[in-house]
This record gives structure tokens, C-alpha cells and sequence, in this order.
């Protein structure tokens, strides 16, 4: 059975409240249970992770490392600032797919660099909570 965790950072535990426009009216919440039903239905042994915290996420980065066989993050607004975590995942030996709700390139310029980017197999971005699934499915397959 692979081993796959997904990371959310930031902001993202207010799904359904925040920028709805950007966002959409799912919640977290929502969205770990459409994953967990993937997982379930594809044999994937599923952690799911979120955190307002960059030290508690760079520590769940670094554990992953040793029990984990791929990794779907989506950092919010760590993404663009934190190279502590760019470092950690830098780390990894497991592939990592960089995801996030909104397409960042049609947003504020600041959104527009990536320091998750460079470590990351591959990016999804703008297709709404869809994006979850659709990174599963693009991990379950490159595990196989």
C-alpha cells in the first residue's frame, strides 16, 4: 500500500470562510473527505496535515521523509516566503507535488514566484478543490 500525506499550510483550515471568489464554498473538511474516499478506492494509506505553523509543518516535512513514499502540499502563503520550508522538502527523497486552490498566476505579482516550485515533480493550481484529487491521482500513478 503507498504512502502518500498531504500538507496544507496556512489559512487553508478557513476554507468555505475566506475569498470565496478565489476560493470557492468547500471546506477543508470537504476536501480531506473526498480524499480519503480516493485513498480508500486506490489501496493509498493517506495522512492528511494541516497547519498555521511553518515549524509544525517543516516538522511533519522532515517525519514524512522515512514514512511517507510521495507528498501533495499545498503551503498557502509559505509557498512564496519560507525557505525554511523550501529547505526541508529540498530534503526529501519522495516525490512532492506542489498544489493550490487558486491559479497563482492570475493573482498579485507576489504570488507568482514559487520557492516549492524547484523541489517539487510537478504543480497543479486553479482547478478548485478538484486539485486534490487530481494531485492523488498524478501520485498514485508515478508510485506505480
Amino acid at each position: 500500500m503507498k504512502k502518500i500525506i498531504i500538507l496544507n499550510g496556512p489559512n487553508l483550515n478557513l476554507l468555505g470562510e475566506r475569498e470565496k471568489n478565489q476560493y470557492g464554498n468547500f471546506t477543508l473538511e470537504e476536501i480531506e473527505i473526498s480524499c480519503k474516499e480516493f485513498a480508500k478506492k486506490n489501496q493509498i494509506e493517506l495522512t492528511l496535515f494541516q497547519s498555521n505553523v511553518e515549524g509544525e509543518l517543516i516538522e511533519k516535512i522532515q517525519k514524512s521523509r522515512k514514512d511517507q513514499d510521495g507528498m501533495v502540499i499545498n503551503a498557502g502563503g509559505y509557498t512564496h516566503t519560507s525557505v525554511a520550508i523550501h529547505d526541508a522538502l529540498k530534503i526529501l527523497k519522495i516525490p512532492i507535488i506542489e498544489l493550490h486552490i487558486s491559479n497563482i498566476y492570475n493573482r498579485e505579482e507576489f504570488r507568482h514566484k514559487s520557492l516549492i516550485s524547484k523541489v517539487a515533480k510537478g504543480v497543479i493550481c486553479g482547478f478548485g478543490s478538484e486539485g486534490y484529487i487530481m494531485a492523488l491521482e498524478a501520485m498514485n500513478k508515478y508510485l506505480k
